[in-house]
């Protein structure tokens, strides 16, 4: 991401920045890949590192399935019944080693902090509009934002009504796809969205209240608790190039040609070892003999994931709202029988999806089966 600053900053960094009462502000450099990363440096009224009491609570991580037969899946989230804070109400669904993928239905308020500290976090907002309160400022957001929260950021959900979430929980930094960038950091030309489509916080809240607050954090797979004695938004100013940010999906321009394209074409984010693409309306190929519906491919070296959001996904039929599909490595996928014919022809789409690409298996958390379409397997077979 680009640099950023805001509130008050003293002129020089790792310099003296004194309050009105002669007493210092308290720097803290928070930076990745061991200073060599995106890092931004804050200004705190109190010592970041003062805890009054600390405790570990639980493990977070998802129990998987055991080895099953080698299938398509489909997964019904709006079955899911748990409902609550942003973090309570997560439902893993699926995982491996490079991240951690499910939904949240959100309908209250996060009464603690929380923060992340085993990676970067990417909140799909389905549906639902608020704010995120975090050490760097305020967020607001609406349908279809890609809110994007790195690692060791304090925040909080704060929803306005019921917001439904496709989460990411990664074990690497996100950033936007390389080949879109050029040497300097900057996003080319043909890239399917520029610097001007990201928010970063909207206005800094700073509190100065001493008193015990928690904040819960997730480290080492397990979620612990820290209480603080001061108010954990205590920044006066920051800078620099890690932060939370924004990215709605209407902001990317598809990219079309003469005859289907790819799926990297739609790639929007990149982590280690997997991508987040976005399906947006578009027009359809413009060859006079094109099909429009994608060709049977066997992407041999990953597991893709789509998350359907609105519209009619023309190569699928049996599919809702809230789907979620893994085509797994090692066996073909494709249009379901007779999508093919029926998209020739056609000059656009509606769709409005969000897949992710992992490049090793994904495991099938085993609390998932509750809301499986057992049969999707089985739906190519012609009749």
């Amino acid at each position: 991401m680009y640099y950023r600053k805001m509130g008050e900053i003293p002129h020089k960094r790792h310099t003296m920045f004194k309050k009105e009462d002669g007493t210092l502000y308290r720097e803290q450099v928070m930076g990745t890949k061991g200073f060599s990363g995106s890092q931004s440096i804050l200004y705190h009224h109190f010592l970041p590192t003062e805890v009054v009491k600390s405790e570990v609570l639980y493990s977070y991580l998802p129990e998987y399935e055991e080895h099953t037969a080698l299938n398509h899946r489909h997964l019904k989230t709006t079955s899911i019944e748990k409902k609550g804070n942003a973090l309570d109400a997560r439902e893993y669904l699926l995982g491996n080693n490079d991240l951690l993928i499910g939904t949240i239905l959100v309908t209250e308020d996060m009464k603690s902090y929380y923060r992340n500290g085993d990676g970067d976090e990417l909140l799909y907002i389905h549906y639902g509009s608020g704010k995120v309160e975090t050490m760097f400022g305020t967020l607001t957001y609406r349908p279809g934002d890609y809110v994007t929260i790195p690692i060791g950021t304090i925040y909080r959900v704060l929803p306005a009504e019921e917001t439904k979430i496709l989460f990411i929980e990664s074990f690497s930094q996100l950033t936007t796809p390389r080949r879109y960038r050029n040497e300097y950091g900057q996003l080319l030309e043909h890239s399917p969205f520029c610097e001007r489509d990201f928010r970063g916080p909207e206005v800094l809240e700073t509190y100065s209240e001493k008193g015990e607050y928690e904040v819960l954090t997730k480290s080492r797979g397990f979620v612990h608790s820290h209480i603080l004695g001061h108010h954990p938004l205590d920044v006066v100013g920051w800078d620099g190039y890690l932060y939370p940010w924004v990215f709605n999906i209407e902001d990317f321009e598809p990219i079309t040609g003469r005859v289907h394209q790819p799926p990297p074409v739609h790639q929007t984010f990149e982590g280690h070892n997997f991508v987040v693409c976005s399906f947006v309306p578009r027009l359809y190929d413009y060859h006079p003999e094109a099909i429009p519906a994608p060709y049977y491919h066997s992407n041999v070296n990953s597991d893709e994931l789509l998350y359907y959001v609105e519209g009619n996904f023309m190569s699928r039929k049996g599919i809702e709202i809230g789907s979620i599909t893994l085509h797994p490595s090692g066996i073909p996928h494709g249009p379901h029988p007779g999508t093919t014919e029926a998209s020739i022809g056609k000059k656009e789409t509606l769709e409005l999806a969000v897949m992710i690409d992992t490049f090793k298996p994904l495991k099938i958390v085993k609390k998932a089966q509750e809301i499986e379409d057992r049969n999707y397997m089985f739906t190519w077979i012609e009749k």
